[in-house]
């Protein structure tokens, strides 16, 4: 296997396709070679000639499918094109590598979740990069492991994501419902939803307070405040927005044996109790209450604590994931980022706008046809781009 490579189609080359080409004939993903390319914009196409000379070029996804020329394909393109393009690729025998979202609505992307299922042969991935990230992976496998007992709640602050005017008025799909299918949980915060229930679980329910075009001139969501419920009095709360150039990344994880908290997705203190919360509490009289409040206890006594920094160079993560989708199709290397993981995000993403839209609690297991007959009633108010099917 050590000489064996697949080769990958970029289905259209913007700027994520074009990284992806460049993490491949650098050598960086050693078990991939770049097989074609394609994009509809015929000036794209003489310049990826001219960029990746003696690569296969194609006008559609459809005639690179058809040509022989690849092994998979990765879909860089717009997020209602994800589950179509999936479909198409693997109904034709070609491994899939999607882009996240995994769709725009649940009923979208389970279409392509179902036909995988299908096709046990072929090998169906998703590009949740931060699942590479090795700060994450590590915190994952505390929190798998138990270290810090069972987790109570959590909370993620993530507005790093600030985008001016100019970002939104840079294309005619960006920040639509039609075009786009939302705003920051359609397009940057995916990352975060996936890593959040990947190390915390998946919530039961979830009420949320969503602010539509905040500061910009858009229609979708740019501010989001949603809190989860997971059962059992466990809950979590995630915050972002578009609009605060400070941008704040905080992301907190209490457990009844610990506690985590990581900073700007770089380092985490990692607190582990020597005795379980309660029973430290069922311990302790007001005596030692006092003690503990005025410094006589030394906190040693009762926890320890461990600071974790991991180095994630840019682009690393995305040409891990690359290798590890090869490596799966090559010699049944599990895969860090299944494509039916997917559905997760995209369904906690469609439950936080129904919640704002209906200004309630909903469930996880939502009605999917009332979510997206209440998506297309955006749509056709746009007047942009038509209305979707189920």
């Amino acid at each position: 296997m050590a000489d064996s490579a697949i080769r990958l189609g970029i289905i259209g080359l913007g700027q994520q396709g074009g990284m992806y080409a460049g993490l491949i004939t650098e050598g960086r993903v050693p078990h991939m070679t770049l097989g074609a390319i394609c994009d509809t914009d015929p000036a794209k196409r003489e310049k990826i000639r001219a960029t990746y000379p003696g690569v296969p070029v194609h006008e559609d996804y459809q005639a690179m499918l058809a040509s022989g020329d690849v092994d998979a394909v990765v879909t860089t393109v717009p997020h209602y094109l994800h589950p179509e393009m999936g479909i198409a690729a693997l109904s034709q025998g070609v491994h899939a590598l999607v882009e996240k979202p995994a769709g725009v609505y649940t009923r979208q992307a389970t279409g392509l979740i179902e036909l995988a299922a299908t096709k046990p042969e072929l090998t169906f991935g998703i590009m949740f990069n931060q699942r590479m990230n090795p700060l994450y992976q590590r915190l994952q496998q505390i929190v798998a492991s138990g270290e810090i007992g069972r987790v109570l709640r959590s909370h993620w602050t993530i507005t790093t994501w600030w985008r001016p005017q100019g970002y939104y008025d840079s294309s005619a799909w960006r920040a639509t419902w039609g075009g786009e299918g939302g705003g920051v949980l359609v397009n940057q915060a995916p990352h975060q939803l996936d890593l959040w229930q990947w190390i915390c679980g998946v919530p039961q329910k979830v009420y949320a307070k969503l602010g539509y075009g905040v500061n910009r001139d858009i229609a979708v969501e740019n501010e989001v405040t949603a809190l989860v419920d997971y059962g059992d009095g466990v809950t979590g709360t995630f915050v972002t927005c578009t609009y605060d150039i400070a941008g704040t990344d905080r992301f907190e994880i209490l457990g009844d044996q610990g506690k985590i908290v990581v900073e700007d997705s770089k380092r985490a203190v990692v607190t582990r109790l020597r005795k379980p919360e309660a029973e430290l509490s069922a311990g302790m009289g007001m005596g030692d209450v006092m003690r503990l409040f005025t410094g006589e206890v030394d906190l040693d006594t009762l926890y320890t604590q461990e600071t974790i920094e991991l180095e994630s160079p840019f682009g690393q993560q995305h040409a891990d994931v690359l290798e590890n989708f090869a490596l799966n199709v090559l010699d049944g290397t599990p895969l860090v980022a299944p494509g039916a993981d997917g559905i997760h995000g995209v369904r906690l993403a469609n439950a936080i706008h129904l919640s704002s839209w209906l200004d309630q609690e909903v469930a996880l297991d939502f009605d999917e046809r009332q979510y997206l007959d209440l998506l297309n009633e955006r749509i056709r108010a746009e007047g942009l781009f038509p209305a979707r099917e189920g």
